[in-house]
C-alpha cells in the first residue's frame, strides 16, 4: 500500500509541475507543450478576389456563408475588399454603442457600457470588432436556392435611412434602417430595432421581389471572428472561446475552430429550431429564431484564422411585385443566466459550466439568493460555502476523525517501520494490527472528501464564469472578484492555510511522502497568484472552515500538536 501511496503522489507532484510550467510558458507568450504555438493574429482580411474554401452558393468574401453543395454561386457579387467602404453608423443607448457598416447593413462594432476592459479599466468592453487586429461581426442578407439572379446581401452597399442615432431621455426605442438598391428586380430592407436595458436587437429583413420571375431566397444569419482568445484571457485556466448552437434534437454543441479548420466540425446540420452563437469568457453573441421553421446551420474556415457560422431559412417562393418579411433576434451581451434563459431554449448553456453543469446551475440559483439576501458577491461566495461546508459537516467530521486516528497511531508505525525495515511483510501485518485495535482506516480520511470533491469543483466552475463576478467589489483592496488580487493577499493566505492544514494531518511514515505534502502546496499556492480574487476567496474560506473543523476533531481526540 505505501509504494502504490508513494507512486500516486509522485505522479500527481510531477503532473502539477508539468501543468505549472505549462501554464507559464503560455503565460510569458511561448508556445504550450500540448497545444503548438499560439494562434496567429486577426487578418485585416483576404486578399481581393481570394474564394472562400468550400463556399458555394453564397457570395466568396473574406467572410461567408458557406451553402450547401451543389448550389451554384451567386453571380455578379465582388468578393471583400481589406477594408469596408461603406458609411459608418454608430447607434448609442443606455447599455450599448453599436456600429454598423452600410456595407451590407452589418453590426462592426459593439460596445458595452456598462463593462470595462480587463486589460484597460478606462475603456468600457467592445465585444463586436471589426479592425487591423480583430475580427468579431454579425452579417446577414440573401442567398438564392437556385439560380435566379443576384440578390442583397452583407457586401451589398445600402443606403441608411435618416433617423435618430441616440436613445433619448424616455424613449424606450430606437430603430436604424438601410435599404439595398433594386439588384436584377431584388430589393432588400434591414431594420434593427434596439431597446433600453436590453442586449437584444430585433432584426428585420424586408424582401420585395420587383423583377419578372418568381424567386426562392433564403436569408442567412452569420456570425464570423477570429480564432483568437479575447485580450487579457488567463493562461492558467481554460474558458471555452468559439461557436456554439442548439437544437431540440441535438442539444448545445460547442464547436472548436481546430475541427472547423480540418472540416471534421461535428454538429447538428438542419432542424426546425434553434440558434447559432459565438461564446467567449463571460460574454456571447447569438442569432435567434422564435418561430418554429426549417433552418439549417452552417460553419466554415473562411479564410486564415476566419471562422463564421450561419443559420440559413427559407424564405419561400416569392412571385413577381409580392413581397416576404422575416424576422430574428440578435443577442451580443453578458452571459446572465436568468436572461439568456428567457431568452431562448437552451441560451444559458452558453455559460460555460464545464461537465458538471447538473450541480453548477443550482449552486449558482442559491449563490444568487445569497446575493440577494447580502447584498455584495464577496460575501455571497463566503456564505455559500459556509453552507456547503454545513451540509457536509458530518461526512467531514467522519474524515477528520480518521485522520486524527492516523495521526495518534502515527509515532506506533514509524517505530514499526524502523523495526521491520528488512521485513516489509511482518511491517505490513503489525500496521494492520495496530488498525484493527484502534478501529483506524488508512482510506477513512479520503473517501469522505472525494464524495464532495464534485460539489466544490462545481462551484469553482460556477465562479469561474459567472459574469456577476466581473467587477464585483468584496472589501477593501478587492475591488472585483474577477480580477487577480492586486496585493496577493488572499492567495498568501491561501497557501499559508493549506500548510497549516498539512501540519494538522497525519504526517506519511515514508518520509519522501512528508516531503511531499509540505511541497505540493506551494507548487499549487504558484497558480492561485494568478487567478481571479473570487476563486481564492472561496478555496480560502473552505479552507479556513475546514481548519476550523479539523483543529476542534484534533483537540477533542487529543492529538492536537503530535
Amino acid at each position: 500500500m505505501n509504494d502504490i501511496r508513494r507512486t500516486l503522489l509522485w505522479v500527481v507532484f510531477t503532473m502539477s509541475l508539468v501543468l505549472i510550467w505549462d501554464a507559464w510558458q503560455k503565460h510569458t507568450g511561448q508556445g504550450s507543450l500540448f497545444g503548438g504555438p499560439a494562434r496567429p493574429a486577426a487578418s485585416a482580411g483576404a486578399a481581393p478576389g481570394q474564394p472562400a474554401s468550400g463556399a458555394a452558393g453564397v457570395p466568396a468574401p473574406a467572410v461567408a456563408v458557406p451553402a450547401a453543395a451543389g448550389v451554384p454561386a451567386a453571380p455578379g457579387v465582388p468578393t471583400v475588399a481589406p477594408t469596408p467602404t461603406g458609411e459608418r453608423v454608430v447607434i448609442t443607448t443606455d447599455v450599448v454603442k453599436a456600429t454598423f457598416d452600410s456595407q451590407g447593413g452589418s453590426l462592426v462594432q459593439l460596445e458595452l457600457l456598462g463593462f470595462k476592459d480587463s486589460v484597460d479599466s478606462q475603456r468600457n468592453v467592445v465585444l463586436l470588432d471589426q479592425s487591423a487586429t480583430r475580427l468579431y461581426v454579425a452579417q446577414t442578407g440573401l442567398v438564392a436556392a437556385q439560380a435566379s439572379g443576384a440578390l442583397p446581401n452583407h457586401l451589398t452597399q445600402m443606403t441608411v435611412v435618416a433617423g435618430e442615432r441616440t436613445l433619448a431621455p424616455g424613449a424606450q426605442e430606437l430603430t436604424l434602417r438601410f435599404e439595398s438598391p433594386v439588384i436584377d428586380g431584388h430589393k432588400l430592407a434591414k431594420t434593427y430595432t434596439f431597446k433600453r436595458g436590453e442586449y437584444t436587437v430585433g432584426v428585420k429583413h424586408e424582401f420585395s421581389n420587383q423583377g419578372t420571375a418568381p424567386v426562392a431566397p433564403q436569408v442567412y444569419l452569420q456570425l464570423a471572428r477570429d480564432g483568437n482568445p479575447p485580450e487579457g484571457e488567463s493562461s492558467f485556466y481554460f474558458t471555452f472561446t468559439g461557436p456554439a448552437m442548439y437544437t431540440d434534437a441535438g442539444k448545445f454543441t460547442k464547436i472548436d475552430f481546430k475541427d472547423i479548420a480540418k472540416g471534421s466540425a461535428k454538429h447538428e446540420k438542419a432542424a426546425d429550431n434553434g440558434w447559432v452563437a459565438m461564446v467567449q469568457h463571460y460574454f456571447a453573441s447569438a442569432w435567434l429564431v422564435q418561430t418554429p421553421g426549417a433552418r439549417e446551420f452552417r460553419t466554415a474556415k473562411v479564410a486564415d484564422n476566419h471562422y463564421t457560422i450561419a443559420m440559413v431559412q427559407p424564405l419561400g417562393t416569392v412571385a413577381p411585385g409580392a413581397s416576404v418579411t422575416h424576422e430574428a433576434v440578435l443577442f451580443a451581451g453578458p452571459q446572465e443566466e436568468k436572461k439568456l434563459a428567457a431568452l431562448a431554449p437552451g441560451l444559458d448553456l452558453v455559460k460555460d459550466y464545464g461537465w458538471l453543469h447538473v450541480l453548477s446551475k443550482p449552486l449558482f440559483w442559491l449563490l444568487y439568493q445569497l446575493h440577494d439576501l447580502l447584498g455584495n458577491w464577496g460575501w455571497a461566495i463566503v456564505g455559500l460555502v459556509v453552507l456547503l461546508k454545513i451540509a457536509f459537516y458530518w461526512l467531514n467530521a467522519s474524515a477528520y476523525r480518521s485522520m486524527a486516528k492516523m495521526k495518534a497511531v502515527a509515532p506506533r508505525v514509524q517505530e514499526l517501520r524502523e523495526r521491520y525495515k528488512d521485513k516489509p511483510q511482518e511491517m505490513q501485518q503489525a500496521m494492520m494490527k495496530i488498525y484493527r485495535e484502534e478501529k483506524v482506516n488508512p482510506l477513512g480520511g479520503c473517501l469522505p472528501i472525494l464524495v464532495q470533491m464534485p460539489f466544490f469543483i462545481a462551484l469553482y466552475w460556477v465562479l469561474l464564469s459567472s459574469v456577476e463576478m466581473r467587477g464585483a467589489p468584496w472589501i477593501g483592496w478587492i475591488q472585483d472578484l474577477s480580477a487577480i488580487d492586486p496585493w496577493f493577499i488572499l492567495p498568501v493566505l491561501m497557501t499559508l492555510s493549506s500548510l497549516f492544514q498539512v501540519w494538522l494531518n497525519p504526517a506519511p511514515p515514508d518520509p519522501l511522502q512528508a516531503k511531499l505534502m509540505w511541497i505540493m502546496p506551494l507548487a499549487f499556492g504558484f497558480m492561485f497568484f494568478f487567478f481571479p480574487a473570487g476563486l481564492v476567496l472561496y478555496w480560502l474560506t473552505n479552507n479556513i472552515l475546514s481548519i476550523a473543523q479539523q483543529w476542534y476533531i484534533n483537540k477533542k481526540l487529543g492529538v492536537l500538536g503530535k
